[in-house]
């Protein structure tokens, strides 16, 4: 399907309300997508490299590579680090806070390298992962402490490279090799986060500040750059993230995922699906006064994985056909959108597409 849609200049986002006095200061214009816009992220193909951000209200995207980050460093007033959940990472909390005296042959080092992991299927295996709704307050890694002594060494799989083997059709390969582990410890200094790292058999260890940042919602730390990243946009500037992601299922515990669409809860991006053969709507008829707020929520799975059938292991996923959402995106806007495709004409997964109109 071409790209092709229907815009309009506005001196503010729809339904923020903001004043266009000719008194006030200025401001560029912001274009809001108003009919027909289709997206085709580029996550990449059967290895789904990429991790892909989407800002509806301006129909761009934003593509990154998933392996360019290790931890994020949240903004906010709590002193949170979040790991890369596309890698499959894993972490467990030590009792030391020693980090130069840990290494591989540490006897609790040694009892935790076969349980933090993810696809172990076993439900304990969600303690060493954040939570996948995005809630800050259970990030596998604790708050930071004001206190050092209570800010203990962290044992971090760094979960798989991404994968670069051929995928029989309909099929992925997104996890390649494993990436092995490192030791970290994380205090703080001021408003500032300090993290200490090293190779797990290393007796030294690197030490790097890192600001909270004002503009996005983390600061991002790549291990293998051992510097700061830029991965996400702007915190207000993004709505969805098509990513591989660590999810959870009941009673098996975590769980990769492929062609898995994350919404940015943490800036109101938020979403709620309708199942045209439950509920007494069609997309095309779908119109504003038809949203029910009361059923959009702050999990950033609200689409997930829920826009396609099947895909667990011996299955091949097929596109629902049957289900849309209703976005409120981080400008206020509402929208109505539908996925198109999940592989492109030869069947390779990794290509998918969606279309997507501002409710009016």
């Amino acid at each position: 399907m071409t790209n092709k849609f229907l815009t309009f200049i506005l001196c503010a986002a729809v339904f923020s309300f903001t004043s266009c006095s000719s008194e006030d200061t200025p401001q560029a214009p912001i274009v809001v997508v108003i009919d027909g816009a289709a997206v085709s992220p580029e996550v990449g193909g059967p290895n789904e490299p990429n991790q892909v951000y989407v800002d509806l209200s301006t129909n761009t995207t934003t593509v990154v590579k998933r392996d360019s980050w290790d931890l994020g460093f949240y903004s906010g007033s709590e002193f949170r680090i979040t790991i890369n959940g596309s890698l499959y990472m894993a972490t467990a909390q030590l009792s030391t806070t020693d980090i130069d005296a840990v290494n591989s042959t540490t006897e609790e080092v040694l009892e935790l390298q076969g349980k933090v992991a993810v696809g172990t299927f076993d439900p304990a295996n969600t303690a060493y992962v954040d939570a996948p709704s995005g809630t800050i307050t259970e990030t596998a890694i604790a708050e930071i402490s004001d206190a050092d002594t209570s800010n203990n060494v962290y044992l971090v799989n760094l979960g798989y490279e991404v994968g670069t083997e051929a995928a029989s059709t309909g099929s992925v390969a997104v996890a390649g090799d494993a990436r092995g582990w490192k030791k970290v410890r994380i205090l703080k200094n001021g408003n500032n986060y300090v993290l200490q790292y090293a190779d797990l058999d290393a007796t030294t260890h690197k030490e790097v500040t890192i600001s909270k940042s004002a503009t996005h919602s983390f600061t991002y730390f790549s291990f293998n750059t051992e510097s700061e990243v830029t991965v996400a946009p702007e915190k207000a500037n993004w709505d969805l993230n098509f990513t591989v992601f660590t999810n959870e299922i009941t009673d098996y515990g975590s769980y990769g995922y492929a062609d898995f669409v994350v919404n940015n809860s943490r800036s109101s991006s938020l979403i709620y699906m309708i199942d045209t053969e439950v509920d007494a709507y069609t997309y095309d008829a779908f119109s504003l006064t038809d949203v029910d707020a009361t059923k959009f929520t702050t999990d950033q799975r609200s689409i997930g994985s829920s826009w396609r059938n099947g895909g667990g292991p011996g299955s091949l996923p097929s596109l629902k056909d049957n289900v849309f959402y209703v976005v409120n995106d981080t400008d206020g806007n509402l929208y109505k959108l539908k996925f198109l495709a999940l592989t492109n004409e030869a069947g390779e997964r990794g290509h998918p597409e969606f279309v997507y109109s501002l409710l009016q």
